[in-house]
């Protein structure tokens, strides 16, 4: 049986770690620190050619292969970290080393690892940005295989026709790397704890997230795929731990803040049913969005007015929206509960990400 997290690999494919989508359900995990080393380049080989009626065959030492480099691939079935919580260390394969009669090393495999679409990779002790891996399929080499060492037939001249030496193999790149995971989605959900993010995720998609009565009941982010009839689709994320504060890391928002750059569109859902201002809660969640990062400001925004099953709440749509329409911001009345209109929603954040129409 496989030990948990070993290479696989098929008999044409480069080294592999993890099968795709492997345990990326199970926990969510956005940040991971792992080492990375290259393989080391094969040593060449000192030799000299040995055949009967051949007393002079010369030097025949092939050269070291190449060291494998370790690659990241950005994997858009995979939505968590998880993985690197369960293994820290990865090392591609060494060159093999030449041998004699001017053979050459094996080329060492590349060791591919697989992480989610939208991983930011850092060389941890520089901070600097080595990847962006945005795109599924994206790849990056964040450390390459050392060099094979050059076997001694590649010495020999007019002058010196037996080198008794050769080169050893370079060692490969190695350092430690952070993997920081910002979620691609086209739809990020924010607003107060209990504000109806998670039940309108569930309403809309397969996503099952965790719902109940009290405050963050929610404690990493969804993800949802919301499809229609025609085949249209978006992603739709559920960003928790929003409260006053929390750009200075109040509740969780410190730690999934980030993941709102991500976004292409943001849906501001209000708890009509609260017995707190809406307005308040409004103002308090965007100028937190605006602390943490301004150019949030100018995202795309629609405001979702929920909880209108109830009496309370639907008595303060009018009041709440025309203030919110002054501002120049859409609202859309919903129940996220029972779905009342919920299907306006979806219809105005279709139209917003759909391509602008080319003038014929």
């Amino acid at each position: 049986m496989m030990p948990r997290g070993h290479a696989i690999r098929g008999p044409s494919e480069p080294l592999s770690v993890f099968p795709r989508g492997a345990r990326s359900g199970a926990m969510f995990v956005d940040r991971a620190v792992i080492y990375v080393k290259g393989g080391n380049g094969g040593r060449g080989c000192i030799s000299f050619h040995r055949e009967k009626f051949r007393p002079r065959g010369g030097p025949d030492g092939g050269d070291g292969g190449r060291g494998g480099n370790v690659v990241l691939i950005a994997d858009e079935g995979m939505h968590s970290l998880l993985d690197f919580q369960y293994r820290r260390h990865f090392r591609a394969e060494d060159g093999g080393h030449g041998q004699g009669n001017n053979r050459h090393g094996k080329d060492g495999e590349d060791l591919v690892i697989r992480v989610p679409a939208g991983t930011i990779v850092r060389d941890q002790a520089t901070g600097v940005v080595l990847a962006d891996l945005t795109v599924h399929g994206q790849k990056a080499v964040v450390a390459r295989g050392g060099r094979g060492g050059r076997g001694n037939a590649r010495f020999a001249t007019s002058t010196r026709q037996a080198p008794m030496f050769a080169e050893p193999g370079e060692k490969g790149e190695e350092r430690w790397i952070e993997l920081e995971l910002r979620l691609l989605a086209d739809v990020g959900l924010i607003g107060m704890p209990n504000a109806g993010k998670s039940t309108l995720l569930s309403k809309v998609s397969s996503a099952r997230p965790k719902i109940a009565d009290y405050p963050f009941t929610t404690i990493h982010p969804n993800l949802g795929v919301v499809t229609r009839e025609d085949g249209r689709r978006l992603v739709m994320a559920d960003i928790p731990g929003l409260i006053e504060g929390a750009h200075r890391g109040a509740g969780m928002g410190h730690d999934f803040l980030r993941h709102i750059q991500r976004t292409r569109i943001l849906v501001h859902i209000l708890d009509l049913s609260a017995p707190r201002d809406p307005l308040g809660d409004f103002s308090a969640i965007n100028r937190e969005l605006e602390l943490y990062d301004p150019s949030l400001t100018s995202r795309p925004m629609v405001v979702a007015l929920n909880k209108i099953d109830l009496p309370e709440a639907r008595a303060r749509v009018e009041e709440v929206a025309s203030v919110l329409h002054a501002q120049g911001f859409r609202c859309f009345p919903i129940s996220a509960l029972t779905g009342e209109g919920v299907s306006s929603l979806l219809d105005a954040l279709f139209a917003l990400l759909a391509p602008p129409a080319q003038a014929s």
